[in-house]
């Protein structure tokens, strides 16, 4: 197969973890955009805590893309502007907070440059670390939030957030619920996903389903490892989604992007 989008999510995916591109993804990534390959990367983070990794790999120079906020952005690189985006309503987040409320999970929410948040906890502290982006503790959150944003994240012990995942999936199936590492519960608005977006995408550039790889590690990523032509899982999957892709490369730490592209393009 001819492979024309090599789909990346980011963290524990493409990045060490320290949060690195290592120097020999890095290398085939850029062997790959030259032989004509979109390289898109589609992470569950915020646009702003993406673009540094863009710049990394000169995805602006290939006329490349990024999905953000786990599909509910995508962002043309090119023109710097958004092609597609689409948001939970104030409403909507107000009441994911009395959800949150009602199940003893924190929740935060997004502004063009803040994380808002009515408590603090060392899970909220790992998404400011990750996004570097400002945080922004208010004495009340419904007050706070006075328009859309594109997405709501949930946050708790692991395996007590499984079970709020449950909850949520039966009490609001209008919503796109997916686990992005084992304390972030991701929400974004009905259809939103990883997959909805790579189609759009490949809608817009000609790029059928099959001509597409995508690569990730987590439960936000099952849906387009599943669309994808060639699904691939990192060796550091999530344990119970193994059997869920076509293929297994090695780890985040040890160049599993690399390898694919050195399997599926470069051959």
């Amino acid at each position: 197969m001819n492979y024309k989008m090599l789909v990346l999510d980011l963290d524990d995916t493409l990045l060490r973890d320290d949060h690195s591109i290592s120097d020999r993804n890095k290398e085939m990534l850029m062997k790959a955009q030259e032989q004509g390959v979109y390289v898109v990367l589609a992470s569950g983070r915020p646009t702003p805590a993406m673009l540094q990794y863009a710049e990394q790999l000169d995805l602006k120079k290939y006329g490349s893309y990024i999905i953000s906020y786990n599909g509910a952005v995508i962002t043309d690189l090119t023109k710097q502007s958004n092609i597609f985006e689409q948001s939970l309503s104030k409403e909507q987040i107000h009441s994911l907070h009395d959800f949150s409320m009602a199940n003893n999970v924190d929740i935060i929410t997004y502004t063009s440059d803040s994380i808002i948040s009515e408590t603090c906890s060392k899970y909220i502290d790992v998404e400011v670390e990750l996004t570097q982006m400002k945080f922004n503790k208010v004495d009340c959150f419904k007050t706070a939030v006075t328009e859309s944003a594109v997405k709501c994240l949930l946050l708790q012990e692991p395996e007590y957030l499984k079970t709020v995942e449950a909850i949520l999936k039966k009490e609001k199936p209008n919503k796109s619920v997916s686990l992005s590492k084992p304390f972030f519960l991701e929400v974004m608005p009905h259809g939103i996903d990883k997959a909805a977006s790579i189609a759009r995408l490949a809608e817009k550039l000609g790029i059928r389903q099959e001509e597409i790889i995508a690569v990730g590690n987590a439960g936000n990523d099952l849906s387009m490892v599943e669309y994808a032509g060639l699904g691939v899982w990192v060796d550091n999957v999530t344990p119970e989604l193994r059997d869920r892709a076509d293929v297994i490369v090695a780890s985040n730490n040890d160049h599993g992007v690399a390898e694919v592209v050195e399997r599926y393009i470069m051959n």
